[in-house]
């Protein structure tokens, strides 16, 4: 499943992804709601994945701190930094994955955009196969009320994922195309 979604966003091109990813970064924005104050867990993009910085823009204007997630070790759940608008991003870890500098301030996220390959419409995700993001969501959860939305490509979408029981679901889908929720927050949905 991973890689036929894979493939299908790599197949979209440039010019597609970048079109979709501002039409979902307003979409991620209309099903945060009022971010006002609260702290935004984005990913930087990575490969072909959907492109987060249009949404970094949307939240800032909004009044949102945006954090980004830093890989501790392997097993270990993410740790976030803030990011701010003119801080600039470096790659770091075994993944290469640009993170904010290592002296911005930890910070502990309201809501939570998940990075993802493939998803489903009852809120079961693929990630990359390390679990990072099970792990975070799960501790987090423990800790307080945590929203979690999955951020991709409408093509990456499946009929259905075997759940295990290590996967936290998310509350929402986000793609071009909508919002897709998955418990009681209200806006627009996906088309079915």
């Amino acid at each position: 499943m991973r890689s036929e979604a894979l493939a299908r966003r790599t197949a979209m091109g440039d010019a597609t992804r970048a079109s979709a990813s501002e039409a979902a970064s307003r979409h991620a924005l209309a099903a945060l709601g009022d971010v006002r104050a609260r702290t935004v867990a984005l990913f930087a993009p990575f490969r072909d994945e959907i492109d987060t910085f249009p949404l970094a823009s949307l939240l800032r204007a909004a009044g949102a701190n945006v954090a980004l997630p830093v890989i501790v070790g392997r097993d270990q759940p993410l740790l976030f930094r803030l990011w701010r608008a003119d801080d600039p991003l470096a790659p770091e870890g075994a993944y290469a994955i640009p993170t904010s500098a290592p002296d911005a301030p930890e910070v502990i996220p309201d809501d939570l955009i998940v990075p993802l390959a493939v998803f489903d419409r009852v809120g079961a995700r693929i990630g990359y196969g390390a679990g990072y993001y099970d792990r975070t969501l799960s501790l987090l959860r423990s800790r307080k009320q945590v929203r979690a939305f999955g951020l991709a490509f409408a093509c990456q979408e499946t009929a259905a994922i075997p759940a295990e029981p290590h996967d936290e679901p998310l509350d929402g889908m986000i793609t071009e195309a909508g919002f897709l929720s998955f418990g009681g927050l209200h806006a627009h949905s996906l088309p079915r």
